[in-house]
């Protein structure tokens, strides 16, 4: 397994939609463990293909509850169902997200409250999960990065100023911008 450099914003890879994976071959099971290295060292909760560089439909998870319970996994090729939103602002305390591909900050988003995502694992069996909760964030966010958004494309006109001028400070916003867990410090 290996760290793989993560995109930043800016990046083309990450603002076109990925395609999907016609086959799960050993580059593909390769690929999943380095993810898996890279998001645990970032360390986040979530990780697309394409924040690798890899322009396709995959995406690994980890999350652990309030109760100590691990929630971790990969899903190739998935399709999201989500319920309508919740009228209204985003809570800056509770519904509050970041991106390992905008590093070190957060911002606040409204995000369905639960989703279903369906697609396969990495043995090729099928995957049907049902979350609410952070969960469900988590699912929609990653999925975001397979259709070439970012969660900062979702954000209000006043945190999307905010963005650009974080990025422009940071030399983000271009092509082949970088960084590499447990090397880089992007923590702010």
């Amino acid at each position: 397994m290996a760290v793989l450099p993560i995109r930043i914003m800016g990046d083309p890879v990450l603002h076109s939609p990925a395609s999907p994976v016609e086959e799960i071959t050993d580059d593909i099971r390769t690929l999943v463990a380095d993810m898996f290295e890279t998001m645990d060292t970032a360390p986040g909760v979530g990780l697309a293909a394409p924040q690798v560089g890899v322009p396709l439909r995959i995406y690994t998870y980890a999350y652990v509850d309030d109760d100590d319970r691990p929630w971790r996994g990969v899903i190739i090729n998935p399709e999201l169902w989500m319920t309508p939103l919740e009228p209204g602002e985003p809570d800056e305390d509770l519904e509050s997200e970041g991106c390992l591909s905008f590093p070190g900050e957060r911002f606040a988003l409204r995000r369905s409250e639960r989703v279903r995502v369906t697609g396969t694992d990495l043995d090729g069996a099928p995957v049907d999960i049902a979350v609410d909760g952070w969960r469900a964030r988590i699912m929609q966010h990653e999925y975001d990065h397979l259709d070439g958004v970012l969660y900062i494309d979702r954000l209000s006109d006043g945190d999307w100023k905010t963005v650009q001028k974080i990025a422009r400070k940071r030399g983000w916003g271009r092509p082949g911008a970088s960084w590499m867990p447990g090397v880089d410090d992007l923590e702010g």
